[in-house]
């Protein structure tokens, strides 16, 4: 089975693995000092490993520590603990797994919410930039009186044109995984963008964890665009809002083939993604809708790294982040 687009699967998962671990078994007692003592192996070991199981396991296995299972100590499976591996069916418990390996189904962002927005509409208003643009379709007024009285009386009407707000918006929203227990905030802060008329363009896409070479715009159905063809297309005068709490394993940052999707062999590391957009657009931020004491785990170190402007996704967060976005370069 292949999970993704344009992707050649050597060694796919067989069905009878994804039966042997519907149900998890309890997970093994593990003390603190145990826990300690277990060894974290690096990503290519990780994945050779697990292909090695893959061709080799024949039967379920619960609570052990070698076996694709079940409430163990082993790198592979779901419902133990192991400080790096790569999960295979189940939830996530601990927020360890380097990747899974299993197709994930994330869901766009609602644009229709209108209770508890106002607030957030009346931040964003703060993004306005005015300036005067297309034909002359606003009369103005003084420069009338002034060209009429050197005109001896005789009226001259002169026009200029209208005021408008120059400011163009994109916002590129983490969804999914961690992001799940956000979604209400983060459906607010798109609810409102999405519908706020102070914007001269909008654009959104949707990504996962780490923006890799696509975006996307419906990421449920998978649709989008890749990540250069975005940057080709949108200038160096857009806002970017990055959304998300940069919670990842920090493989999926500085690793080919570390994304968290097993499929996806990406051919450049993450942290080169969020590179090229904070590179692309200087007038960037990221917004995380952690608490600030959560932003010193090792991912969010490296992201901050390159986008030392994180602000807190809360109303002062975002009056802050568009407090910088202004700012005189």
């Amino acid at each position: 089975m292949e999970f993704f687009h344009d992707v050649e699967v050597t060694q796919s998962i067989k069905d009878d693995f994804y039966e042997w671990l519907k149900e998890a078994k309890p997970p093994r007692h593990l003390t603190e000092e145990q826990k300690a003592m277990m060894e974290a192996l690096n990503l290519k070991e990780v994945r050779d490993l697990f292909e090695q199981r893959l061709k080799e396991q024949q039967e379920r296995h619960d609570g052990g520590n070698r076996w694709i299972g079940t409430g163990g100590a082993s790198p592979f499976g779901h419902g133990g603990f192991n400080p790096a591996g790569i999960r295979v069916g189940g939830p996530g418990k601990h927020g360890m797994a380097m990747q899974i390996a299993a197709r994930r189904q994330f869901k766009n962002f609602r644009k229709d919410l209108v209770l508890d927005t106002r607030q957030i509409g009346l931040a964003l208003k703060k993004l306005r930039q005015w300036g005067r643009e297309g034909s002359r379709e606003e009369l103005d007024i003084e420069a009338t009186i002034d060209a009429t009285g050197k005109n001896a009386g005789e009226i001259e009407l002169i026009f200029k044109p209208e005021r408008r707000n120059t400011v163009k918006l994109l916002l590129l929203m983490d969804v999914g995984g961690s992001m799940t227990y956000h979604s209400r905030v983060c459906e607010l802060l798109f609810s409102a963008a999405f519908n706020s008329a102070h914007f001269k363009q909008f654009k959104h896409y949707y990504f996962h964890n780490c923006p890799y070479e696509t975006l996307y715009s419906d990421i449920e159905m998978e649709e989008g665009s890749q990540t250069l063809d975005v940057l080709r297309e949108l200038d160096d005068s857009w806002f970017v809002f990055v959304v998300g709490d940069a919670a990842m394993s920090p493989y999926e940052l500085t690793e080919v083939g570390g994304a968290i999707d097993y499929y996806h062999q990406n051919t450049e590391p993450g942290i080169l993604w969020v590179k090229r957009i904070k590179d692309h657009f200087p007038r960037s931020v990221w917004l995380n809708p952690e608490p600030r004491s959560y932003w010193q785990i090792p991912s969010n170190m490296i992201v901050r790294k390159v986008f030392p402007e994180m602000f807190p996704m809360t109303i002062e967060g975002i009056e802050e982040a568009i407090a910088e976005l202004k700012r005189p370069r």
